[in-house]
Parts: C-alpha cells; structure tokens; sequence
C-alpha cells in the first residue's frame, strides 16, 4: 500500500497529513528517506522520526512551471524528475501529476493539507489547459468534448467548459484528472495532442512564468486559495 494509506491505517496521522511527514522527511522505509508515492510492502521497516518543533519550517506555497519531458514523481530509467531539476531552500513535494508530454503550472509546497483538497474529484476544483491538436478543430469536436467522452477503459468524463481559440488551439477546463485524459479524450475523437498546457490550477495561474522557473503564492492570491480549500493560513 501507499506509505500515506499505511501512515493513516497505523493512525500515525490522516492521509493529507502523511504527505507533509513525508515531504518533512521524517519518514524512512528500511532505512532509506521515503518519498511521496512510495509503496510499503508486508516486511518493510517504517520508521518516523518525531518531529522537531524548535526547527518546524515555514509551509511554502510554489507556483512552478514543469517544462516537457519532466516526470513529476517516481522517474525510471534515465528519465529526470521535478526534484532532479528543480532545488529550493525547504524541502517541496508537487501537489498532483502533470504528464512528461505536457508542461506548464504544477503546485510545490511542503504543506500535505492541501493534498486531498486539490486532488479529490469530488471538490469539483478546476483545472485549466490549452491544447494543440494535429487538424483543424470543428465545431463538433467542440461540441463531444464538452459533453464528455467515454474513454477507452469505459469511464466516461464529466461535462467540461471547452472554448476553440483559433484553427487548431482550444482551451478545456476540467474538474476532475484521470490519467492523460485530455489526450486519451483527442484520440477517441480522432485528434492527436501536438502540445498540452496547465495554465490555471483554481485561482492559481500560470502567468508568464517561462519552463522551469517560480513564484510564491502569497498575499490575497495564497487567502483565496486556501479558503476555497477549507484550510486555515
């Protein structure tokens, strides 16, 4: 199972606070630093440390734009992850995936509240992306899209706000995340996805930040953002 599952079954803590004990670096699976994703199995040594409140860290809130052939966790092989390329003075776990096709806004922090809020379909929490396709966008595509379309596994995905911007550009703002659901969603169709972008994740916006670079989310931005996930400053 997960180390969050395993975090909250032992009732070391809830799920969306295992992610920041995790992120904390407190946790270790036979001896090894754990990491957000990590599975443990039935034999596994888990260890946490208690944490240090003298040296408790200020939570820290990132706007980050991941550039394209960038894995967001778990990278194999070769393959190069956020924390490979991104280093930042406290310890930061992205909140959610972002394919390594894909690029643009994902949120760091080292704040595992927000975890469940961001992620859980239920909230109905947008998330915004431009997308590019390989032919001239008609209006009945437009039109399937933001209906729904029922994937190759059988599921079919919620109703979406889906607006063409030019002949072969269209933004598309979902509520929930399955995996590469806009580009599974094109393929049914019969489109293929040239470029994908995050621009928004709630009221979070991706702005001008170029690949690879940040910005804090504070003031009214970082307010709005956590009152609309329930959580207190």
């Amino acid at each position: 199972m997960r180390i969050n599952k395993y975090l909250a079954m032992r009732h070391i803590s809830t799920r969306r606070e295992a992610d920041e004990i995790v992120a904390s670096g407190r946790v270790k699976i036979n001896g090894r630093a754990a990491v957000l994703g990590d599975k443990v199995e039935k034999d596994d040594l888990v260890e946490i440390a208690k944490e240090n409140k003298r040296n408790a860290k200020k939570r820290v809130y990132l706007a980050y734009n991941k550039p394209p052939g960038i894995i967001t966790h778990s990278p194999q092989g070769e393959e190069k992850s956020i924390g490979d390329i991104f280093k930042y003075d406290q310890k930061v776990f992205p909140v959610g995936r972002l394919d390594k096709d894909s690029w643009g806004l994902i949120i760091l922090t080292n704040d595992g509240r927000i975890t469940d809020g961001i992620l859980n379909p239920e909230r109905d929490h947008e998330k915004e992306y431009i997308v590019r396709v390989d032919k001239p966008i008609s209006v009945s595509f437009i039109g399937k899209m933001g209906r729904g379309v029922k994937l190759d596994d059988g599921y079919q995905t919620r109703e979406c706000r889906v607006k063409k911007m030019n002949e072969y550009d269209f933004s598309i703002v979902l509520t929930e995340g399955k995996r590469r659901q806009i580009r599974r969603m094109c393929t049914i169709l019969g489109y293929a996805v040239r470029d994908l972008k995050r621009v928004r994740i709630m009221n979070i916006k991706l702005g001008d930040l170029r690949p690879g670079a940040h910005r804090k989310i504070q003031g009214k931005e970082l307010e709005e953002f956590l009152a609309k996930l329930n959580i207190a400053n």
